[in-house]
């Protein structure tokens, strides 16, 4: 091989090395603020840490919303096959109620109750995520 071959390889090799060692980088750092969807029933499943931040989404089961001291509220979402408890201190958001869908952001506590940062609800009655609408096909 040539003296310019030789050269062009080596300059291809460091290009693809620093390459791969760039999107590492990138995908290591990035993992943290990576939210996974759960159903109850995946969540249950996966044996999720305690201290892990996670999605979760279902169905706001109907008389299961209880207000506890100040703005904390207590509910129960379903996938139709198991139920999770969530516990949510905040103001919720106007389109919250029974029968709703809703994904929270938040952590499995060691009591097996979902302590929730963020609500989401859906937007109008016609709208539900893709990841529960998905879940909800799996589970059903």
């Amino acid at each position: 091989m040539a003296r310019v071959h030789k050269r062009r390889m080596f300059v291809i090799c460091v290009f693809i090395s620093g390459a791969v060692l760039i999107m590492s980088l990138v995908l290591y750092a990035l993992r943290q603020n990576i939210n996974l969807f759960y159903t109850p029933q995946q969540l249950r499943l996966a044996k999720i840490g305690l201290s892990t931040r996670v999605r979760v989404g279902g169905l706001v089961v109907p008389g299961s919303i209880q207000q506890q001291a100040g703005l904390t509220v207590r509910f129960k979402i379903t996938d139709y096959t198991e139920d999770l408890e969530l516990e949510y201190t905040g103001i919720l958001p106007d389109l919250f109620r029974e029968g709703q869908g809703v994904v929270a952001l938040g952590s499995l506590a060691a009591d097996n109750i979902f302590k929730a940062q963020q609500i989401l609800a859906k937007h109008d009655e016609n709208y539900m995520p893709p990841e529960l609408v998905n879940g909800l096909k799996d589970v059903t």
